[in-house]
């Protein structure tokens, strides 16, 4: 099974596109989208091409394929344009390992949650990196719309790898084995 993980679209209809576009183009099996789906959130700029009702066109034609974390900017409303429910956390099983899927603004690198077994992935903070603590490895895609780190990214996960990828041109960035 390979799951492809992107975070932070923040309304952007561009680059909602190209989230889906890679997942395509990894031939994944399915989608985590980490939070902040539609809103851009009081202190982030308009993203390039915002257009949340777009952004929710494009991703109501894979709701069979997605998982979608609650972040920070949804709101109860965003699930009235969504074909599929916001859920505030996931444990995902990829290959025998246990995937703990959330948004970064309650749980993250500084706040393990308990039991969230083999890998955590977050977004939140708009800023990309793979990293082990406690026996535990933690990664963040970034904002695929809004990075702070010049790094718009995504993961994926099979095959006892994570993979942090450039969204723009679908390159690798760093592989960690599991």
């Amino acid at each position: 099974m390979k799951i492809l993980v992107a975070s932070d679209i923040h309304g952007s209809k561009y680059y909602a596109q190209k989230v889906v576009d890679s997942f395509y183009k990894e031939n994944a099996d399915m989608l985590v989208l980490l939070g902040d789906i539609y809103n851009h959130g009081p202190r982030n700029p308009l993203p390039k091409e915002y257009a949340p009702m777009e952004v929710a066109g494009i991703l109501n034609k894979i709701t069979d394929k997605l998982i979608v974390i609650q972040g920070n900017c949804d709101s109860e409303v965003d699930q009235m344009i969504s074909d599929f429910t916001f859920v505030k956390d996931s444990v995902i099983c990829v290959d025998g390992l246990k995937v703990f899927a959330t948004h970064g603004h309650v749980w993250n690198k500084d706040n393990i949650p308990p039991n969230c077994g083999d890998v955590l992935v977050y977004g939140h903070f708009h800023t990309a990196f793979i990293e082990e603590k406690d026996g535990i490895v933690i990664a963040n895609p970034s904002s695929a719309s809004l990075p702070k780190d010049d790094t718009r990214g995504y993961l994926t996960i099979e095959k006892n790898a994570i993979t942090l990828k450039n969204l723009e041109n679908n390159t690798t960035i760093k592989t960690k084995e599991l």
